[in-house]
């Protein structure tokens, strides 16, 4: 699978739970808390061409995701790349 970026903040359970099933199925992932980049949402939006109201919002690759309830979906999907 390829590299997952999370957009969000250290004090938001749901980031921190997409974090946690990356590691937990050993999946590359790169964390951007947006609060330590000091970076907006509208710097979120602008970096993945949608307008974002809430965090994490998700990327496989350049492909965006969303939230965690489509990231958790889209892993479940995609479970036969992940046995690879």
């Amino acid at each position: 699978m390829e590299q997952v970026t999370i957009y969000g903040r250290s004090s938001c359970g749901f980031c921190v739970q997409a974090k946690r099933l990356c590691e937990a199925r050993d999946i590359p992932y790169v964390w951007v808390d947006m609060i330590e980049k000091g970076m907006s949402k509208q710097d979120i939006a602008e970096k993945i061409g949608r307008p974002v109201y809430t965090v994490p919002q998700i990327l496989v690759g350049n492909q965006y995701v969303g939230g965690f309830d489509q990231f958790y979906a889209y892993m479940r999907d995609h479970q036969s790349e992940l046995a690879r």
